[in-house]
């Protein structure tokens, strides 16, 4: 929804300072990092649990800009808070969160007179500068004077931009997030009950299939980020008591299927599938089918033992032709190129390797990658 402002037509700051409310969060890292970086301006933090973070005054009295990073739970508490505090200062200025969920800090948001916009990125902070080839939702609640400059934010953002009123999104979100979320938890605790001689997912993984590699790559990301946000997700959300509701009951139908094992239940069990496979239409089925290959292609070729991963360290035209004329004056046949980051965020080419590839030339066409300056090579198989 949008609304006129008083301020539509006063002239919006040339580089408006920004207070990141959860700067010492992992989103609020990031996002300090991508407005002073990407977009120039100055950044404010507040966060309590850094103490040489600023004070909550500083932020609402010089940031034009006041971006909501709390953890899910506590972001419309955090933000009557500094609504309160505000006490009418915010006018005339943007209020925005970035929360995984919105209806309710977009809620809270509107109480106060700024103008206000929900964001939530698809993903937890990624080790890239920018959004590049995430989604981005964006809830518009209350925007007119700032309008320009938001879009300009998406633009810098570099997400793939979807529109949804605050209460859509978090219906979508209970089937986005909180419904694969649960299947995947429900999954961890299946496997890891059952997996031979108790070891885990390690036992199974020689045994993988690319579905199975892709659920178990699901269920250790989940495991290893902060349990909070899935806690929040899943209890903070009010439609996902009834899409679990809807996932025990489909499982429970497919356990009684199952169980009955004759003739007619699996007659009704082909009837399901096609049920569903009609519902979901033929251009639905083909484009997922092609998008499972394409994954499936690309397990294979980071599976290969013969590989090398080199950093470009000079992000310009022509730095990677002249990495692949390394590899070509020495003979050395590439099987696949793949561009990806390491744990620690450094973008870096994964360059798989043709079988009976000559040692001697790889390792001549590696050292001469390292001297030359043209990349670095961080691993090699």
């Amino acid at each position: 929804m949008t609304v006129d402002s008083p301020f539509s037509d006063a002239p919006l700051p040339e580089s408006p300072v920004v207070g990141i409310v959860g700067s010492a969060g992992a989103y609020g890292r990031w996002l300090r990092g991508f407005f002073a970086s990407r977009m120039g301006l100055q950044v404010l933090g507040h966060d309590p649990a850094d103490p040489a973070s600023d004070a909550p005054e500083t932020l609402l009295a010089a940031a034009d800009v006041l971006v909501f990073a709390a953890p899910i739970r506590a972001t419309a508490a955090v933000v009557a808070d500094w609504t309160a505090r505000s006490a009418g200062r915010e006018h005339g200025r943007l209020w925005l969160d970035v929360t995984s969920l919105k209806q309710a800090p977009v809620a809270a948001m509107l109480c106060a007179q700024a103008e206000v916009v929900g964001l939530h990125p698809m993903t937890a902070p990624p080790k890239s500068p920018t959004l590049r080839g995430r989604v981005l939702v964006v809830c518009e609640a209350r925007l007119a004077r700032w309008r320009p400059w938001v879009a300009r934010l998406l633009v810098a953002l570099e997400g793939q931009v979807v529109h949804a009123e605050a209460e859509r999104h978090d219906r979508i979100m209970a089937l986005v997030q909180a419904l694969v979320h649960a299947g995947h938890l429900a999954q961890a605790g299946v496997l890891l009950d059952r997996a031979p001689d108790g070891g885990g997912l390690a036992d199974l993984l020689p045994f993988r299939s690319a579905s199975f590699e892709l659920d178990a790559a699901m269920i250790a990301r989940i495991l290893s980020m902060n349990p909070a946000i899935y806690e929040d997700i899943q209890f903070d959300n009010p439609h996902v008591v009834g899409v679990l509701a809807d996932l025990a009951a489909r499982t429970a139908q497919l356990h009684a299927l199952v169980a009955r094992g004759d003739d007619a239940a699996r007659a009704q069990f082909r009837a399901l599938l096609d049920t569903q496979r009609q519902a979901l239409g033929a251009a639905a089925l083909e484009q997922g089918n092609y998008a499972f290959e394409r994954v499936g292609y690309l397990l294979a070729d980071l599976a290969g033992d013969r590989f090398v991963s080199v950093h470009l360290p000079l992000d310009r035209p022509g730095s990677l032709r002249a990495l692949l004329h390394v590899f070509e004056r020495h003979g050395v046949n590439l099987g696949s190129i793949h561009s990806s980051r390491t744990p620690g965020g450094e973008l870096h080419f994964r360059i798989g390797l043709m079988a009976g590839c000559d040692g001697d030339a790889l390792a001549a066409a590696t050292r001469e990658i390292d001297a030359s300056g043209i990349g670095r090579v961080i691993e090699h198989g």
